[in-house]
């Protein structure tokens, strides 16, 4: 029988999200319903409900969250009634040429919410929904196909770990998966948001001696300090690029556009060494309609990367849930706000005003 679930809808771009009661199907063979402890809200999810990404509506959005399984089809063998899982946004599909030479972070699935055959299992006045990338955490309960859900840690404190699905997990593997940054280097983070600060934790697990933290938001400098930031910069109180430089004496080893902006592109770009190793790595999304301007001499002796997770896998969340458990990963000024279901807009306000590191919707 169908579960009756609150859940935040988004019907038309620029608008605030609706909350109403949905149905949520029961999940199939390889599925896995889960209720949700609590749910994180992303800049991702800011960027499609603005309008500045395209997805059909009306749509049920949100992919960072952590809960139980309450249900599983007869073929699910990676999780089983009781366990703690975190839905995760790419699938595993262990079929297509990514999955199997082990580079699962870009499997060919992803994305295949967006195919009219692909089942969605939301059901709201009467039509069928689509959760946002096969996922849709601003429903309280929801059914994921089991190559998108990992088995975590039921340790780990639920408003904090519902960040890790993505924001940390990107944030983190930006600095030690697509970045590896090597210990005693320089880096440079443009954007403290919950991806920022997951980056600037990882350069500090990776053991990096100089990591300069930017935000146009003063307020963020001391949850960048205390996630393993040396220096601050306020990206709004001059040229950010002649800080880094002054600051490093040749520019940055590394640099992170955790914003997804041409103009911190360039900015982020600027900050790095010229000396042929460096690396600038976008971790932000950069929507297609704003192309990235960037001259040879810009380039020169520089190397970019761009990254989707930050290059890490499903396994890699429960891996990063362990290290928060343990104490490896220092979340504590992760979660800034908690609320409720009905004050998701508000929060998505506060984000939007950079008032937030993460807010977190607690379901129970």
């Amino acid at each position: 029988m169908p579960v009756v679930s609150r859940a935040a809808i988004l019907v038309e771009p620029g608008k605030p999200l609706v909350i109403d009661e949905i149905e949520v199907a029961d999940p199939g063979t390889t599925d896995i319903l889960i209720r949700l402890d609590a749910a994180s809200l992303c800049h991702s999810d800011l960027s499609y409900i603005e309008g500045k990404f395209r997805h059909s509506l009306p749509a049920i959005f949100g992919h960072e969250g952590i809960g139980e399984v309450l249900q599983i089809g007869a073929d699910v063998t990676s999780a089983a009634v009781g366990d703690i899982v975190v839905p995760f946004l790419v699938p595993d599909c262990g079929e297509c040429v990514f999955c199997r030479s082990g580079k699962t972070n870009m499997c060919a699935q992803m994305g295949r919410s967006y195919r009219p055959d692909f089942p969605t299992w939301f059901r709201w006045q009467g039509k069928n929904v689509p959760g946002f990338m096969a996922l849709g955490t601003f429903s309280e309960y929801l059914v994921v196909p089991q190559d998108q859900v990992q088995k975590v840690n039921p340790a780990a404190d639920r408003a904090t770990a519902s960040c890790i699905g993505c924001g940390v997990t990107t944030g983190v593997g930006a600095a030690l998966i697509a970045a590896k940054v090597d210990p005693g280097s320089s880096v440079v983070v443009i954007g403290l948001g919950g991806v920022g600060l997951s980056t600037v934790q990882g350069a500090k697990i990776a053991g990096a001696k100089t990591i300069i933290a930017v935000d146009v938001m003063p307020g963020k400098e001391a949850a960048a300090r205390a996630m393993g930031a040396t220096h601050f910069v306020n990206g709004s109180g001059g040229d950010v690029a002649q800080a880094v430089q002054t600051l490093t004496g040749i520019g940055a080893d590394y640099a992170f556009d955790c914003v997804g902006s041409p103009t911190v592109f360039e900015q982020a770009l600027a900050c790095l060494s010229k000396g042929g190793w460096s690396k600038m790595i976008t971790v932000g999304m950069i929507p297609d309609d704003r192309p990235v301007p960037v001259t040879w001499s810009q380039m020169l002796g520089r190397n970019w990367h761009n990254t989707m997770m930050g290059g890490a896998k499903r396994q890699d969340v429960a891996t990063y849930v362990d290290w928060f458990v343990s104490g490896k990963l220092d979340l504590a000024e992760m979660v800034s706000q908690e609320i409720t279901l009905d004050q998701i807009n508000e929060g998505f306000a506060m984000m939007k005003k950079g008032e937030t590191n993460r807010a977190v919707i607690r379901y129970r």
